[in-house]
């Protein structure tokens, strides 16, 4: 069961249909989302439930805005002294916001960029030393619809950052989003920068958006929770992004190893082989019946010498002639192309490889060697996975990249317009992975949150990826399916592992995940 990811147009429409339908009124709606964020403030930092407990509230001109003043309001009830600051003239907002600041019976501050000697927000060079900071900073300037920069308070944007950077200045709560960040892209809208709200907390409303976890949105977020507000589950949108989930039925059924499937590794030359057997090792951990790697003869006793379960074959002086004549075995299910293999090698035998209609995975050199010769990237299938980080993906897709970087497109799409394209599935590495198949299924397998996993920032680590991605192709799992399934496992081993992780452990590291699924 995947969790979709909401854009911010799916959950306009959901809400305009339910207050159309006269199901809830708009007002109801905002009355909630204010409950929830307190609701949720107060769970997390129980500490803060106390009479006397000082907040700042940062109303913005729309309907965010007005779930700022519920939030007021609600805070002002359990005793807390609230101070207030509105982005523009009060008197002038409207619909549903006009009524909750209708509500609040408090004073209105206007919010000023220069924040020099404010009480309620210093400068942060002050921040250990002033005894008067708030206990509390509610970020409700603007959510999910805001669709141009926010600019004109840096001071204000500085300030709460480094708040929420903080481990003992106030606690920063961002109603649905930190302001400045898309909900579509993860960036600030017209550039890919980081935006300049952060918060410690960031409370969002009956579904997580799409950028809450992909590019700068966990960073900025810091700590996720999806509050109910009373609307019905929307019907599934085929399109609709979804938040990958790790699922059980990964062991193995009854049968002898062929009945696992035979993954072959092609592997690279003397000294240049370890990218390949940290692939190999990870597909038979992964479960694949039987492993093999296919690499030069010169390499066989480096090879020999580091491994046992792994087989090994010479690929002789004509490669893609001996790489051929190993693919006449039917029982060889997956292919592993790339790691270590050199480009030059890799393009001959992705010739013949490309031919044997088998499941593949191709990693690091293969994506070169795709991205040089388009004739051999005309020839990928959706039997194909590829799985490039940031510098292979701008080589193979060389004009979206632009595109990600001005905040025209998200990763999701950006993904999806290059599988497309390229008539594969497509792995985009990083934190917040994105799996796309050229269908225009997509689902994000992301590494955020509770679920990070800082320490696959280590060498070796893609190549463990391929491995498990062609350990899973060989045992029948569906190209899309494998890619999303290996990511989620890659994060999962480096978890069950922790600091000091390096790439050789994550194989080892997969028998105690599948165990517990």
């Amino acid at each position: 069961m995947r969790t979709e990811l909401f854009t911010s147009a799916r959950m306009r429409a959901l809400e305009a249909r339910e207050i159309a339908s006269g199901a809830v009124s708009g007002d109801r709606l905002m009355e909630r989302a204010g409950a929830g964020v307190v609701a949720a403030v107060l769970a997390r930092w129980p500490d803060l439930d106390r009479a006397g407990a000082r907040a700042l509230v940062l109303a913005g001109p729309g309907n965010n805005g007005g779930d700022g003043y519920v939030i007021a309001r609600l805070l002002a009830e359990r005793g807390w002294a609230v101070t207030l600051r509105a982005l523009g003239n009060p008197d002038r907002l409207s619909g549903d916001a006009a009524t909750m600041r209708a509500r609040w019976t408090g004073q209105v501050l206007a919010l000023q960029d220069s924040l020099d000697g404010a009480p309620d927000l210093p400068d942060l060079p002050d921040l250990p030393d002033l005894p008067d900071l708030p206990d509390l900073i509610v970020d409700a300037l603007f959510g999910t619809g805001l669709s141009r920069p926010f600019t004109g308070y840096p001071e204000l944007q500085s300030a709460v950052a480094a708040c929420a950077a903080s481990e003992t200045g106030p606690r920063v709560v961002a109603v649905d989003l930190p302001s400045g960040l898309s909900a579509d892209t993860g960036w600030a809208p017209g550039s890919a920068a980081a935006p300049g709200m952060a918060a410690h907390l960031t409370v969002t409303f009956h579904a997580p958006k799409l950028g809450h976890y992909i590019a700068q949105g966990p960073e900025a977020c810091g700590a996720l929770a999806v509050v109910d507000i009373g609307l019905p589950e929307a019907p599934g949108a085929p399109e609709a992004p979804r938040l990958a989930m790790l699922a059980p039925g990964l062991q193995k059924r009854s049968g002898h190893k062929f009945s696992h499937g035979h993954a072959l590794v092609l592997g690279g030359p003397p000294a240049q082989g370890g990218a390949a057997r940290l692939a190999a090792r990870a597909a038979l951990r992964t479960g694949a019946g039987l492993v093999t790697i296919a690499c030069p003869e010169a390499a066989l006793p480096e090879n020999a010498a580091r491994l046992d379960a792994v087989m090994l074959r010479g690929l002789g002086d004509d490669e893609p002639a001996a790489l051929a004549a190993l693919l006449d075995d039917p029982r060889i299910s997956a292919l592993c192309l790339g790691p270590g293999l050199g480009v030059d090698r890799a393009s001959a035998l992705l010739q013949v490889a490309l031919g044997a209609g088998r499941a593949m995975v191709l990693d690091a050199d293969a994506l070169t060697a795709l991205a040089q010769a388009p004739q051999l990237a005309a020839r990928l299938t959706p039997q194909v996975v590829l799985t490039p980080h940031g510098g292979e993906f701008a080589r193979l897709v060389p004009d979206l990249p632009q595109a990600l970087t001005t905040g025209q497109l998200s990763r999701v799409e950006a993904a999806a317009q290059a599988s497309a394209r390229l008539g594969a599935v497509l792995l985009l590495k990083g934190p917040d992975t994105v799996i796309a198949a050229p269908s225009g299924e997509v689902v994000v397998a992301a590494a955020v949150y509770e679920d990070a996993a800082p320490w696959l920032a280590t060498a070796g680590a893609g190549d463990v990826l391929t491995g498990i991605t062609a350990g899973l192709l060989a045992r029948g799992f569906a190209p899309f399916a494998a890619a999303e399934t290996a990511a989620l496992l890659h994060a999962a081993a480096a978890r069950a592992f922790g600091p000091g992780l390096i790439a050789e452990d994550l194989p080892e590291m997969l028998p105690k995940v599948l165990a517990a699924l």
